[in-house]
């Protein structure tokens, strides 16, 4: 699909995308220590993920499709965020459970995350998002 031009409206949609992933990076900030709290922390990091990933397309003024398999979503802006951990993404994709049944949420197939695993999608899901906010000269302090 071919990229369409950036307008002063995808950037402001861009950064409302990047608000929202913040403000699950943010969340995780207060929860990564509650080792009760990894499934949470890793459904946060999924969701920053994502929201990262739809801020690209909406900076470009695309279509965001309506899904939240980070494999999907991945493909469709490879060209412009390169080099991610794909072992790590099909981790944390993984957590995404479209269900409304609490103990689903931010579960992997063996259950909860370890700490370790939780420290690790929160690292990774910033990561992304600081690259995505590069990617975009989209400064984070511009919307905090």
């Amino acid at each position: 699909m071919a990229k369409e031009a950036v307008t002063k409206n995808s950037k402001k949609q861009a950064i409302e995308w990047l608000k929202s992933a913040n403000d699950d990076l943010d969340s995780i900030s207060y929860l990564i220590q509650a080792e009760h709290l990894t499934n949470i922390v890793a459904f946060h990091s999924q969701q920053a993920i994502e929201k990262s990933f739809k801020a690209i397309l909406a900076f470009e003024n695309r279509r965001i499709p309506k899904k939240h398999d980070l494999f999907a979503l991945h493909e469709i802006v490879k060209d412009d965020i390169k080099n991610i951990d794909s072992d790590l993404l099909f981790r944390i994709n993984e957590l995404y459970i479209e269900s409304r049944y609490p103990g689903d949420i931010g579960l992997l197939p063996y259950g909860k995350p370890a700490i370790s695993d939780a420290k690790e999608f929160y690292e990774y899901a910033t990561d992304i998002f600081e690259k995505v906010c590069n990617i975009l000269d989209i400064k984070i302090d511009d919307f905090k």
